[in-house]
């Protein structure tokens, strides 16, 4: 599918990498509606903070995906979905876990109907790689069992399988594209990243993080955004999960002391109970394999393996340490 001259809604627009998706898809040209959640501040989130140029050149449209009413409206007139909008924060979901049933599931539904409704060409939904639990094998690939060990990771898998269903029920060209750890710019302090950044960059010696042996496959935005895209692109993904992975595997501990080398920084790691997930809901593995991805689009991950990864994590860096961003911040509590 060539997405010139093709109307794209994308939900989630105003969040970490619906943000960068969004910018990209305008800075390449495409006619773009951000939708993005209403509030009475009248607040676009991150899309607040492009240049002037970006935000004149996007419709934004106000609502909430657990609408159906606003999400069939966001819709009309609209080709194509690339549907972000989601509640992302694992700790959060333990004790508000109907918000994320509403959010995540009947979100999802409202979007997939609305598109159903209306034609819509291609619908890009977005998974996560924690449907996948710990790794039972690795590297990871789509056909590993599903898990739910957390009630976000719970609401995914129901959001995939009512997807999955509108491809099989109705022909709906949908395809699941599932992100690992996604890192960069505008991540919120719910993160291990930028958490690490921020602490160092405020003067703290003593870093607080939860557990430190669980590996996690992280990638760069600007790799993932370019995933959505060869995705939506691609005439064979309908029907089809992909995982958006860089096939590069790294500890939390590790994770810490390459950042704390690239900034010259010497910490004590201290350990914070109200980090740690319960012990049966840590997912203590995560390696993807990209081998599917690969093979229905020409998508290649820029920052992938150890040189990659701190590339990645220098430009992370450079942006946490610019003194506006880091006061968007609250370094000094913990962020669920």
């Amino acid at each position: 599918m060539n997405l010139t001259n093709k109307k794209i809604l994308v939900t989630g627009s105003d969040g970490f990498i619906g943000s960068h998706l969004t910018e990209k898809l305008v800075k390449s040209g495409f006619d773009v509606k951000a939708f993005v959640l209403y509030n009475s501040f009248n607040s676009w989130g991150w899309l607040d903070h492009l240049p002037r140029d970006i935000k004149q050149s996007m419709e934004v449209f106000t609502g909430d995906v657990r609408d159906p009413f606003g999400v069939n409206t966001a819709a009309k007139g609209c080709d194509v979905i690339f549907h972000l909008a989601a509640l992302i924060a694992i700790p959060y979901s333990y004790h508000s876990p109907a918000t994320y049933i509403d959010t995540n599931i009947k979100g999802t539904l409202n979007i997939l109907q609305a598109a159903r409704t209306h034609g819509i060409e291609k619908v890009i939904h977005t998974s996560t790689s924690e449907v996948y639990g710990t790794a039972r094998f690795v590297p990871i690939t789509e056909d590993h069992p599903l898990q739910g060990q957390s009630p976000y990771s719970a609401s995914k898998i129901g959001a995939d399988q009512i997807a999955w269903s509108y491809f099989t029920s109705f022909d709906l060209p949908v395809a699941t594209i599932r992100p690992f750890n996604t890192y960069g710019p505008r991540q919120s302090l719910r993160a291990v990243i930028p958490t690490l950044i921020t602490q160092i960059a405020s003067g703290n010696k003593t870093v607080k993080l939860g557990a430190l042996t669980p590996t996690r496959d992280f990638n760069f935005v600007d790799d993932i955004t370019d995933a959505f895209i060869k995705v939506a692109e691609s005439d064979k993904t309908a029907g089809e999960t992909l995982n958006a992975g860089s096939n590069f595997e790294v500890s939390i501990g590790e994770t810490a002391r390459i950042i704390a080398e690239l900034m010259e920084a010497d910490i004590d790691i201290q350990s914070d109970e109200q980090r740690f997930r319960p012990q049966k809901s840590e997912v203590n593995r995560l390696w993807a394999d990209n081998g599917r991805i690969k093979e229905f689009t020409d998508w290649k991950p820029e920052y992938a393996g150890a040189d990659g990864f701190k590339k990645g994590l220098t430009q992370c860096i450079k942006w946490y340490c610019d003194p506006e961003n880091l006061a968007r911040f609250k370094t000094d509590i913990y962020n669920i």
